[in-house]
């Protein structure tokens, strides 16, 4: 019978695990990338979701600010897209972190990782990248002259 010694791999050496740590320093950059833009995204969304409310609070009889009204589409098609942007980058983060414990696991139990960590990067840039889009999605519809008008 093998005792549990006997299962367990020899544990990496300092040597390896500064290795390791280097390998995962673009991954931990990308992740405090992810993690800023994810808050840019979420800034959008208040200024979205504040304008929205400062709309729908115009009282019916508003004639001189009742035409903003009109721009209520506009704001929910932006809020569609930043909402998914926020989606999509948090999956990106999520992926990313996914990598790094991939790399400290797979060096701790001696298994080759080098496809699961290129399929979760490649899969991380995609959802970023998507985020990506759908912001300059966003940004392109974002100013219109209604804006301008308090």
């Amino acid at each position: 019978m093998q005792s549990v010694t006997d299962l367990i791999p020899i544990t990496p050496s300092i040597d390896e695990l500064g290795r390791i740590i280097a390998n995962v320093a673009a991954p931990a950059f990308l992740l405090g990338a992810v993690a800023a833009f994810i808050s840019v995204v979420i800034s959008r969304v208040n200024r979205v979701i504040d304008r929205s409310q400062f709309i729908n609070g115009i009282p019916a009889g508003d004639s001189a600010r009742d035409f903003l009204k009109a721009d209520l589409p506009r704001l929910r098609e932006r809020a569609r897209l930043l909402n998914r942007s926020l989606f999509c980058s948090v999956v990106a983060a999520i992926l990313t972190a996914l990598i790094i414990f991939v790399a400290f696991v797979s060096a701790l139990l001696q298994i080759a990782h080098e496809y699961g960590v290129a399929i979760l990067f490649m899969a991380a840039m995609l959802m970023f990248s998507a985020a990506l889009v759908d912001l300059a999605r966003e940004t392109r519809i974002a100013l219109h002259d209604n804006d301008l008008h308090v």
